[in-house]
C-alpha cells in the first residue's frame, strides 16, 4: 500500500554535505525524463528574476525562493520528509523517526512534487519553489506529469491512499479501482462537515501514526480495521474513498 501526499510549499533549508542533487537517487526512476526537462526549464526561468517571481506567484520579499530555484542543482539535498515543513509536515516529526520507521516509510510513503514528480519519503532532495498551479516554459505541469505519474502508479500494482489536495490530485491521477482518496471531516454532535486548514493536520496526524505501528497492509480493509484498533475513526464510503474524522485523531501508542 502507498499512502500519497502533497508536498508543501515550506521547506527546510540546508541538508548534505556530500553529493547534491542526482536523479539516479530518487526513486520512480521512469520520471527522469520529465524531472530533466522539468529541471531544464526551471533553470531557464530563473535566469529571469521578475519572471521567476510572476510564474511562480510570488511577491518581491520572496525573492530568496527564486534562489533556491537558481541553485537547485547544486544545492545540499536532504530527505524528503526532512525537507517539507508546514501543517502536514510537522506532525510526522521527521528528526525523531526511529530507523524502523523510515524504512516503513521509504516503502510506503510517497509525496507529490511539482518538480519532480513522485518521490519516496527517504529520497534526498534540494530545497526549490514550484507549486502544482506554477507556470514554466514550455507545457503546463498538468501536461507534464499527469500521464507519466498516472502510469507510474498503476505499474506499481499496488493500492493508493491518496491524501494530496485537487490541485496536486489532478497532476496525476491514482490507479482505477486501487485508489482511494481520503476526505476529512469534522463530526459535531452527528454533524459532519468538511475540513480546510485541520485537513491538513489531520492528514499528517494520520502518517505519524502509522510510522509509528508499521501495519501489515495490503487492502482498504486492512488500513481500516487498523485504525479502528487505534481508536481513529476511519470509514469507507460508497463511492470507494475514504473518510476521516479529524476528532478521532490520537497518537497514543497502541497498545
Amino acid at each position: 500500500m502507498l499512502f500519497l501526499l502533497p508536498p508543501s510549499e515550506s521547506k527546510l533549508g540546508g541538508g548534505s554535505v556530500g553529493p547534491r542533487l542526482r536523479l539516479a537517487d530518487l526513486g520512480w526512476s521512469s520520471l527522469d525524463p520529465q524531472r530533466r526537462r522539468a529541471l531544464e526549464d526551471l533553470a531557464a526561468l530563473s535566469a529571469d528574476r521578475e519572471a521567476s517571481l510572476a510564474a511562480l506567484k510570488l511577491g518581491p520579499r520572496s525573492a530568496q525562493e527564486v534562489e533556491r530555484n537558481v541553485h537547485v542543482l547544486d544545492s545540499p539535498t536532504m530527505r524528503v520528509l526532512e525537507r517539507y515543513t508546514g501543517v502536514l509536515f510537522d506532525p510526522i516529526r521527521a528528526s525523531c523517526l526511529t530507523d524502523d520507521s523510515w524504512r516503513w516509510a521509504a516503502d510506503h510513503v510517497v509525496v507529490h512534487s511539482a518538480l519532480f514528480g513522485l518521490v519516496g519519503a527517504a529520497d534526498p532532495v534540494p530545497a526549490y519553489r514550484l507549486s502544482h498551479d506554477s507556470r514554466l516554459p514550455g507545457a503546463t505541469l498538468r501536461q507534464r506529469w499527469r500521464g507519466p505519474v498516472a502510469e507510474a502508479l498503476d505499474a506499481s500494482g499496488r493500492t493508493v491512499v491518496d491524501l494530496r489536495s485537487a490541485g496536486y490530485a489532478e497532476l496525476g491521477p491514482g490507479p482505477e479501482g486501487r485508489s482511494s482518496t481520503v476526505r476529512v471531516v469534522s463530526d459535531e454532535g452527528g454533524r459532519r462537515r468538511a475540513l480546510n486548514h485541520f485537513n491538513k493536520k489531520a492528514k499528517g496526524l494520520l502518517v505519524a501514526a502509522l510510522l509509528a505501528d508499521r501495519p501489515d497492509l495490503t487492502r482498504i480493509d486492512d488500513l481500516v480495521a487498523w485504525a479502528a484498533s487505534r481508536g481513529i475513526d476511519l470509514e469507507q464510503d460508497g463511492s470507494g474513498g475514504l473518510t476521516l474524522v479529524a476528532e478521532s485523531l490520537d497518537l497514543r501508542p497502541a497498545a
